[in-house]
């Protein structure tokens, strides 16, 4: 049973071959499920396309095995070099540190999760990471102390079969205890750090590395004080764990010792599929499913603990932290305002490549020092309170101080720095971005930003592009989009505009200084017209480059014309 990769590719290609126990899965689960309806078990032969509509291409796929290499994906974009595509001696090249009764260094693996997403919802890798810790157990082998180690099943099931194939009493000795259900460590709930091991981390400004079998891995997410996320299988997330360091050749190298001081190498202690299957044939039954979610209700009584207001209108309450009423139809009209140029804009941030939806709104945990946990502090939250973003993003309050508050977000307008942080002109004053965009705002100063390629890659987080609008943000200029957050950003008003092939904020010398202006911008504007850029620096010269605006429907500038989706269908409404 394969684990689907590369989530959130827009097509799949995929053949299942169901085997017999699948099928008598499905039939024990769906007790009324008659055989006809169920796909008989088959091998695909060579004439499986005389079988198939004559609209269906089969193309023959060579795969040379020898050529196969293990990945483990770190980071977000596929131009990333991979770990075993470093040379030895290029990798880690920092001291050690002492801490904690451990030795620290670049590689250092920090956290190790087993998490909800995508994996623990495939059988065959949870009972092989139970089977792997099983035999690494019984050889006498442990997890460092320093690792943070955790398992949390994306259902109850999981705990389930686990317990009763006896294999989570192995996961226990190695750590990875069930902590909960659901999103954790990949939605940067991980919770602290030891302290010893965190001033290890800032004093040697050390690379310290996650290991998660999540889907989900870009940078400050996981934690704060870990800057290097690879993601892999569930057994590769306990093999790396035992040991210890990310720059292991697990193929070639031993990955411990055992009690008795032997070497002990990978491939002595992962499972064979035949003893994968063995486990799964008595692992998986359909019942657990009736038992533990029939009488979901009563298993849960808190649910009904929860006291929740009646009526058909939810009445917002003003001290709430968590929930507030979004401000996204304040200065409302029936009528429609339409298209205006811009003038005189100031770039509130100028990015790079690659930059994601979780630099633009984060959602990890909140820090003390940020302006989201300024806030929240005045509110009279503890730090330990804050929780995080995505918990938090029914208050716009939080999440508009959390855009571009990511901790390794790099303004180059800053040059050499990292973090939510901006100027403010003309007094080239350094603070916050959140707190540059007020003051600009206060003075009704519109903004834009500049950004490389890929803007918006990573998560389709709509709070990017809400954040983004909360902020002040006029218009963003970018060499190229993410499709979704590009949509986003036009579903929220903003008016996303492309740079030429070969034009970047590089290429025309941009340093924060200068002011802008959108040119061309009317009610006759169609998709992807052409705009003028208008770039008025600091020495009073002035230039235009033209820019495409990414509007790429009738139906988008439609959007753009009303400000965004939330008041064209208000207005809709209100007219019927």
């Amino acid at each position: 049973m394969p684990t689907g990769c590369g989530e959130g590719e827009p097509p799949t290609f995929f053949i299942h071959l169901l085997c017999s126990l699948s099928c008598d899965y499905v039939r024990g689960k769906l007790p009324h499920t008659t055989s006809s309806v169920l796909p008989r078990p088959r091998v695909l032969s060579p004439g499986l396309e005389h079988k198939l509509p004559k609209k269906f291409v089969i193309a023959q796929i060579e795969l040379l095995i020898d050529l196969v290499r293990p990945k483990n994906d770190i980071e977000m974009v596929d131009d990333h070099p991979t770990l075993s595509s470093l040379p030895n001696e290029s990798r880690f090249r920092f001291p050690n540190v002492h801490a904690a009764n451990t030795r620290l260094r670049d590689g250092s693996i920090l956290i190790a999760a087993i998490t909800s997403c995508t994996n623990t919802s495939n059988p065959s890798v949870m009972i092989g990471a139970g089977l792997l810790a099983k035999k690494a157990v019984q050889l006498g082998m442990r997890v460092d102390s320093s690792i943070k180690t955790s398992l949390a099943p994306g259902s109850r099931i999981v705990e389930d079969y686990l317990k009763r194939t006896g294999l989570q009493f192995y996961l226990d000795q190695l750590g990875f205890n069930i902590v909960g259900y659901g999103c954790t460590t990949c939605i940067g709930n991980s919770g602290p750090l030891h302290p010893e091991i965190e001033r290890a981390v800032v004093s040697g400004d050390l690379v310290g590395v996650a290991v998660l079998s999540g889907n989900r891995n870009f940078e400050a997410r996981i934690h704060q004080s870990v800057r290097a996320n690879f993601l892999m299988s569930p057994p590769l997330v306990v093999a790396f764990a035992l040991a210890g360091y990310i720059d292991v050749d697990l193929i070639h190298n031993p990955i411990s010792k055992d009690l008795n001081g032997r070497d002990v190498y990978l491939k002595e202690i992962w499972p064979s599929t035949s003893e994968i299957r063995e486990v799964m044939a008595t692992a998986l039954q359909p019942e657990a499913f009736l038992r533990l979610y029939a009488d979901f209700v009563s298993n849960n009584p808190k649910w009904d603990e929860i006291e929740s207001a009646t009526g058909k209108f939810y009445h917002w309450n003003p001290s709430s932290t968590y929930i507030q009423e979004p401000p996204f139809f304040e200065d409302f009209s029936i009528e429609l305002a339409g298209l205006s140029e811009i003038y005189h804009a100031r770039p509130l941030v100028i990015l790079g490549d690659s930059v994601t939806t979780d630099h633009i709104s984060p959602a990890g945990a909140i820090q003390a020092g940020s302006p989201a946990g300024e806030y929240l502090t005045k509110c009279g939250i503890q730090p330990r309170d804050f929780n995080s973003y995505g918990s938090r993003r029914g208050n716009d309050r939080v999440m508009t101080r959390g855009t571009f508050s990511n901790a390794r977000i790099r303004n180059l307008m800053l040059p050499n720095t990292e973090g939510g942080v901006s100027i403010k002109y003309p007094e080239a004053e350094q603070r916050s971005i959140y707190d540059v965009a007020m003051a600009y705002k206060a003075e009704e100063t519109p903004l834009i930003i500049i950004a490389g390629r890929e803007y918006g890659t990573g998560s389709s987080r709509d709070w990017a592009a809400k954040g983004t609008k909360l902020l002040g943000v006029r218009a963003v200029i970018a060499m190229s989009y993410e499709r979704i957050h590009r949509s986003n950003l036009v579903g929220m008003g903003v008016l996303p505009l492309q740079f030429p092939e070969g034009v970047s904020a590089k290429t025309l010398q941009l340093d924060g200084t200068e002011r802008f202006c959108v040119l061309r911008l009317s009610e006759k504007i169609q998709p992807r017209q052409a705009l003028i850029l208008r770039i008025e620096r600091k020495d009073g010269s002035a230039s235009d480059v033209e820019v495409q605006l990414r509007a790429d429907t009738c139906t988008e500038v439609d959007y753009l014309r009303h400000g965004g989706i939330l008041p064209l269908v208000l207005r809709k409404l209100l007219i019927r």
